[in-house]
C-alpha cells in the first residue's frame, strides 16, 4: 500500500462532493419521476436516448454504450418497458444478431407528459442554483471527464 497515491484534502472533498451531490440528485429525480409519472428514472433516460433521434430508434448495443449499461440490466429494462407498450425491439435486418429499440407513441406520450415536472425538478435542484458561468464550467468539466 506505500504505491498508493492517497487523495489530498481538496481532492477528496471534490470528489466526495461530486459522489454525494450526484446520489443526492438521483434520488430526487427518481423520487419527483415516480410521484409524478408512470415512468422510472431508467425509463426515462431510455426514452431520452431514443426520442432525441429523429426517427426514435437505436441500436441496442448504442443504447446500453450511451446509458453505460451492462447487457443483462439493458436487456432486462428494455423487456420491461416493452411489456408496458413504451418501446418496441426489432431485429436488425442486416445483423440477425443485432436489434433495434423504437420508442412507441405511447413512449412519446410518458415523455412528453413526464419532461416537463423533470426539467422543472432539475432547474430547482441544480441549473437555478448555479450562475451562468458556473454552469459553462460544470459543462466544461463534464466534458473533458468524459472525453
Amino acid at each position: 500500500m506505500d504505491d498508493v497515491q492517497w487523495l489530498t484534502e481538496r481532492e477528496e472533498r471534490a470528489w466526495r462532493g461530486l459522489q454525494i451531490m450526484m446520489m443526492r440528485l438521483e434520488r430526487e429525480l427518481a423520487g419527483q419521476l415516480a410521484a409524478e409519472s408512470d415512468l422510472s428514472y431508467p425509463d426515462y433516460h431510455v426514452l431520452v436516448a431514443l426520442t432525441d433521434r429523429a426517427d426514435g430508434r437505436m441500436r441496442l448495443f448504442e443504447l446500453g454504450d450511451l446509458l453505460g449499461w451492462e447487457k443483462s440490466r439493458l436487456s432486462h429494462h428494455v423487456a420491461r418497458m416493452a411489456k408496458r407498450g413504451l418501446i418496441t425491439k426489432e431485429t436488425c435486418k442486416d445483423d440477425r444478431r443485432g436489434a433495434y429499440v423504437i420508442v412507441t407513441t405511447q413512449g412519446r406520450t410518458a415523455i412528453a407528459a413526464a419532461a416537463p415536472g423533470h426539467l422543472a425538478t432539475v432547474r430547482r435542484l441544480f441549473i437555478d442554483r448555479l450562475t451562468p458561468e458556473e454552469l459553462d464550467t460544470v459543462a466544461e468539466i463534464a466534458g473533458t471527464v468524459l472525453a
